[in-house]
């Protein structure tokens, strides 16, 4: 049986955790919440500055002369086209143009790139490097890495950075020191706030860790769990691995795969860029037919769904976290997809859901932001009921700060 690993934080974050739920995160403990109730950790995302523990990130390596010739090969994206300095988000397919994982490349120098994973993909990656003048190492253990999300956070950074994060741009990473100690910060993050990336090696996560939350004390510096952030990242409409989609490696049945155009990541498939990529002709030809399936935005519709649990004389029971789990989506009493997360949001006063949905009942017409309406399943009194909802495009919420 595999030993789950505590990350180089775990010293301050295990001391601060009230409840103690901790989760398992590809092989590591990570917090569920440092308080009783996700009230506070979520608003500082939203309104301050939170300080979240992401180093179990499955984190790789990459360098040689053939470095760039790899990950063109194996992501969606140009990579070729990438400066120094820049991040790219991009999902990776089988051949059948089926995700595997997603993650980021940042390129650290010409020759030297970072490829961040929810799952480990070093067998896979591996093998498709045969033949190139490439290296592959994984160091998850080695580099710690904090999230740090919310609209004050480049004021706190500003406090403690060598060099003043105001001119790094969204998806751009430079390398700085906080207080001495070198680190590198990227303009990234799973909120769709204002955010920054901070990667350093573990031996200084401690360090890093308490000059942040000295620094951030006036700015409302808040340790988040991974529950407040699932609720933040549904409201910025991203998906998870093993919550919103399967990966074609682990998927038992066809249907349960899913490609990037079904996951609303048409802006990452890069079909004009030269040369062979994996799954290059089964996105081509998506691409010319049409999706079968589309991930979408559902807004129920609140005032319909209190009078469902009207009917037998209670309130709207709403669920104080993200519930990760498949409630069907039907019209008429046809059942045309699932909800795979489904969230109150704290910020928008609204129930919403990640969903994914056949064609045509994704469709929502050019120029507008408002599709088919649909009912969403619900459990009341445990009876199963359909509460009335709307199709509505992606994101949920994106301050205008974010970018």
């Amino acid at each position: 049986m595999q030993q789950l690993k505590t990350t180089p934080f775990h010293e301050r974050t295990s001391a601060l955790c009230q409840p103690q739920n901790w989760r398992k995160w590809a092989g590591y403990f990570a917090a569920g919440s440092y308080e009783h109730t996700l009230d506070r950790e979520y608003w500082a995302i939203r309104n301050a500055a939170a300080l979240i523990d992401v180093t179990p990130l499955i984190k790789y390596v990459i360098k040689g002369r053939d470095a760039a010739a790899l990950l063109h090969r194996v992501t969606t994206r140009d990579i070729h086209k990438m400066k120094v300095g820049q991040v790219a988000y991009t999902g990776w397919c089988d051949e059948e143009g089926k995700m595997i994982d997603d993650g980021t490349v940042s390129r650290l120098e010409e020759r030297t790139f970072r490829l961040t994973a929810a799952e480990p993909n070093l067998r896979w990656l591996t093998m498709n490097a045969v033949g190139m003048d490439v290296s592959i190492t994984e160091v998850t253990d080695d580099v710690a890495a904090l999230s740090f999300q919310g609209p004050n956070t480049r004021k706190v950074l500003n406090r403690v950075a060598e060099e003043p994060v105001d001119e790094l741009r969204y998806f751009r990473l430079m390398t700085n020191k906080i207080r001495g100690t070198e680190v590198t910060i990227s303009r990234t993050g799973y909120t769709g706030d204002l955010g920054y990336e901070i990667w350093m090696d573990a031996k200084d996560a401690i360090k890093i860790w308490d000059t942040l939350m000295e620094a951030g004390a006036d700015y409302g510096i808040t340790p988040v769990g991974i529950l407040a952030m699932d609720m933040a990242r549904v409201e910025a409409g991203l998906f998870m691995l093993d919550v919103d989609y399967t990966s074609a490696s682990h998927a038992w049945i066809e249907p349960q795969k899913s490609s990037p155009f079904e996951l609303g990541l048409d802006w990452t498939v890069a079909l004009d860029k030269p040369g062979y990529f994996v799954g290059r002709r089964a996105l081509e030809r998506e691409k010319r037919e049409g999706s079968v399936w589309k991930m979408v935005g559902l807004e129920v519709d609140w005032v319909g769904m209190e009078n469902i649990f009207k009917q037998v004389g209670l309130p709207p029971q709403i669920p104080g976290m993200a519930v990760r789990g498949s409630l069907p989506i039907f019209v008429g009493n046809v059942q045309v997809g699932y909800a795979s997360t489904s969230s109150w949001s704290p910020l928008l006063k609204k129930y919403i859901a990640l969903a994914h949905l056949q064609r045509p009942y994704y469709e929502i017409p050019a120029g507008g932001e408002v599709g088919n309406d649909v009912r969403m399943e619900i459990t009341v009194e445990h009876h199963r009921q359909h509460a009335p909802a709307k199709v509505v495009k992606l994101p949920f919420y994106e301050p205008e700060w974010k970018k």
